[in-house]
């Protein structure tokens, strides 16, 4: 086997390269500079990870965020590569350790800002230890003609040109239109670089603009439609972020806060509570998600409009980075031109620049800013408009946004609709899930529940029986919280009059034989009603999706062992890999190594523990 695939198998579980990554890489494993522009979600860090494992000596990657930094290596580790960072996150002790393993020959990966590069003390390191790949990740960032220049990005060639030997140089960004990649080749000084733009295109990803009379009235109705998934709500405004915090967490929405105006400890706090699902919405300034490696964000709704097309794609481009569908919604007023403006201005209030190049970037940032303003009036294909942006072509109509296929209107979810037209529905997954409630919950208390209690349960309720008898741990407590108890009472009665539950007493519930044809094997299950009675709340993904007590049962274990380890459940594994692994329902060891995304690594620490949990499943 070729070693870089090998290394791509053993270490992160995928049998095969996408789109670019392996013209890109080896080119780097022949010597060659290259500058890699491929969208978010796309695999850019494979691109200098793969090289990492296979040169000799370590790949500095150069990152603009500790949340970035300290995600990859905890990812990197997960899968058994060395690998450490430096920022002023550690103290000075623990940073004279890391570069004293570094000195030993202890990592292969090193991950540092900018603004480090030139200290005594890294560059004396740098100077020492072989450096074989110099990796510079969000490269835009040294471009003045990029939306987050960054003057410390400038340090990077002064840096190269300070080592004993340069080593080879490989930059990668995932919203860069050509003026910026030319500049990003000039300012790094890349020597005959290979330049791959693989697209910008997230077939995965369903852009909408909405232009609400009332924003918050939106917001409600669209979180509550999506109160099982996670998501983030992006704010132009510290002092927008708090409002809009406070108002969700009114609501009883599990919505956690973030903005450079909070102190450092409830940061921390905050994104801890979001990556570890603990809160399923964050409600962030721009200040919150570049490097923010959680691959289960389903959705982001950006509540004032960016502004440009770069910050709006980065920052929309952070649903969906397991590659399952997910939603990009910008509720656009006219308000926010105005917001947006004033913020341009301000941001060159107090800069050191000329006043020449004040105005020239002011300039080049309202001309951003009407571009994007076009985006969110254009009655066109917005998929089509964003990558003509970046300059690739497209078809004019993608069929899977906002303008394309426009979405039917929403309202939070009902089973039973107005008088009309008799139709049959599908409601299989809720069957599965109110079943797999029921069994589990007689598990837990040695004897049948109520239709009550499994309502509650289902619904997360915090009544002091359900709490006392310690049933919020079962994998399916909340898990129908989006629907109202009439709803989840009309899905249990249709459920006993098809005979699949028995309801003694007209109050507890025993699950019939037949039950186990739709938890085990997939019957479907079918209601006549109202034409608009049964809202979809689960929508299919492009993958096939196995049972849901399978599947529950299985993000139960990884949740289990991820508070086990103190790491966010998607360093375990991905819910792709999760869906993957129910899908192919592996046996043995070998089998259970042919999911996608499960390496020789985590099959070692993980596997023996889902096999197990499999094989509970079996027939």
């Amino acid at each position: 086997m070729d070693k870089k695939l090998e290394v791509l198998s053993r270490y992160f579980g995928y049998t095969q390269f996408r789109g670019a990554q392996e013209e890109l890489i080896d080119a780097v494993l022949s010597g060659r500079d290259v500058l890699g522009v491929m969208p978010t979600g796309g695999g850019k860090s494979l691109c200098y990870q793969i090289p990492a494992l296979l040169l000799p000596g370590i790949t500095l990657v150069i990152s603009p965020l500790i949340s970035l930094m300290q995600d990859q290596v905890l990812a990197l580790k997960s899968v058994g590569v060395p690998a450490a960072y430096l920022n002023s996150s550690l103290s000075l002790e623990q940073q004279s350790l890391v570069l004293r393993n570094l000195r030993q020959g202890r990592y292969k990966i090193l991950y540092a800002a900018p603004e480090r590069l030139l200290g005594e003390g890294f560059l004396a390191m740098a100077r020492e230890v072989p450096i074989s790949l110099v990796a510079v990740d969000e490269a835009h960032c040294i471009s003045q003609w990029g939306q987050d220049f960054r003057p410390s990005y400038l340090k990077i060639p002064e840096f190269l040109q300070a080592l004993p030997q340069r080593p080879v140089v490989s930059a990668y960004t995932a919203t860069a239109t050509p003026t910026v990649r030319r500049d990003i080749q000039k300012c790094l000084n890349l020597q005959n670089p290979l330049v791959k733009v693989t697209g910008f295109d997230r077939p995965n990803l369903r852009f909408e603009v909405r232009t609400p009379d009332s924003k918050r009235g939106t917001l409600l109705t669209l979180l509550a439609l999506r109160k099982d998934k996670s998501g983030i709500v992006y704010c132009s405004t510290r002092k927008e972020v708090d409002s809009v915090c406070s108002f969700l967490l009114d609501k009883h929405f599990a919505a956690a806060r973030y903005h450079a105006g909070l102190p450092d400890e409830l940061r921390r706090k905050n994104q801890e509570d979001f990556l570890y699902d603990r809160k399923t919405v964050m409600v962030a300034t721009n200040a919150f998600g570049m490097g923010i490696d959680k691959s289960n964000v389903s959705y982001v709704i950006h509540y004032n409009m960016p502004q440009s097309m770069e910050s709006y794609y980065q920052e929309a481009g952070r649903a969906g980075r397991d590659g399952e569908p997910a939603e990009c919604i910008l509720l656009f007023g006219k308000r926010d031109i105005v917001t947006a403006k004033f913020l341009i201005e301000k941001s060159y209030e107090e800069s050191e620049l000329p006043e020449e190049d004040r105005a020239l970037l002011k300039q080049q940032d309202m001309k951003r800013l009407w571009a994007m303003v076009d985006y969110c009036q254009t009655p066109g294909c917005l998929r089509q408009y964003i990558l003509s942006y970046f300059g690739q072509y497209n078809t004019p109509k993608c069929g899977n946004c906002g303008n394309c296929a426009p979405p039917k209107k929403e309202k939070p979810p009902a089973l039973l609709g107005t008088p009309g037209t008799l139709g049959t529905k599908d409601i299989t997954k809720e069957a599965q899930m109110v079943l797999s409630c029921v069994r589990r919950i007689a598990t837990a208390l040695g004897h049948n529940s109520t239709v009550t209690m499994t309502v509650r349960v289902l619904r997360g309720s915090k009544d002091k029986r359900l709490l006392e008898n310690k049933l919020d741990g079962l994998s399916t407590y909340g898990l129908m919280n989006a629907y109202s108890r009439e709803e989840l009472r009309e899905i249990i009665a249709q459920l006993v009059e098809q005979g699949y539950l028995d309801c003694g007493n007209g109050e507890i519930l025993e699950p019939t034989p037949a039950s186990a044809e739709i938890l085990f094997r997939g019957r479907a299950v079918t209601v006549t009603m109202e034409e608009t009675a049964l809202r979809e709340r689960f929508p299919q993904s492009g993958t096939v999706i196995a049972d849901s007590k399978l599947l529950a049962d299985l993000k139960a274990l990884r949740k289990c062992l991820a508070e086990e380890e103190k790491v966010p459940a998607f360093v375990i594994f991905s819910n792709a890999t999760l869906e993957d692994m129910a899908k192919k329902h592996p046996k043995t060891m070998d089998e259970f190594l042919t999911v996608s995304g499960i390496g020789r690594v985590k099959a070692q620490r993980y596997g023996t523990a889902f096999l197990k949990e499999l094989e509970k499943h079996r027939p």
